[in-house]
């Protein structure tokens, strides 16, 4: 029974997120969910109370599966300027298997303008990452690998990257080879903070 009802809320949660990536989350609603899914309105209101519920939760499953993968590369021994690098692969993979994925990150940006619950869920992972890459690049001048600059301002640029490269492979997925160009970006990021003592390219 509990193996069942696990499958269904995985469905209605495919489901959403094939619509939600199709048609938008103003177009799509509980129904058209229920009818993708293969499930009733009773059924899916017993797993969630609201197609906003759904959409949230989405976006913490997605956040949940980043925070695991640039957690692990963080705790690694390597240095900062290895492990950012090693993180810019993460967006790489994010390209290669966002199988149409990638319009549902705008469909949140968009919600977040006009639902206080969605930007509020929406507006506190960049304040989680603006703490995590924070700590990050203070942890690299720390160790030497960067010069003493503002961990915080750092922090919001490697943030700013990282959802300007979301948005223009959303925009343009044909204006650049998205497989190189997270890590190039990120290395040229590198560059700027790199002691310039040492004219060490990071590969």
């Amino acid at each position: 029974m509990q193996q069942r009802s696990e499958e269904t809320r995985n469905h209605i949660l495919q489901a959403s997120q094939r619509l939600f990536s199709t048609y938008g989350y103003d177009a799509t609603g509980v129904a058209e969910i229920c009818q993708a899914a293969g499930v009733s309105k009773g059924a899916f209101y017993h797993h969630f109370p609201s197609k906003q519920a759904v959409f949230l939760k989405l976006l913490e499953n997605w956040l949940e599966i980043l925070d695991g993968g640039l957690r692990a590369i963080s705790q690694g021994t390597q240095d900062v300027p290895h492990i950012l690098l090693q993180m810019s692969d993460i967006l790489t993979e994010v390209f290669q298997t966002a199988d149409g994925q990638l319009p549902l990150f705008l469909e949140y940006w968009l919600q977040a303008s006009r639902d206080e619950a969605i930007w509020k869920a929406t507006i506190a992972p960049y304040q989680h990452y603006q703490e995590f890459f924070t700590a990050l690049v203070q942890r690299g001048i720390d160790e030497g690998s960067f010069r003493a600059v503002d961990a915080h301002i750092a922090a919001q640029a490697l943030v700013a990257l990282a959802v300007g490269l979301l948005l223009q492979g959303l925009l343009n997925p044909r204006g650049a080879d998205w497989s190189q160009m997270p890590r190039q970006c990120m290395q040229l990021f590198l560059d700027s903070l790199t002691p310039k003592n040492t004219g060490m390219e990071v590969v």
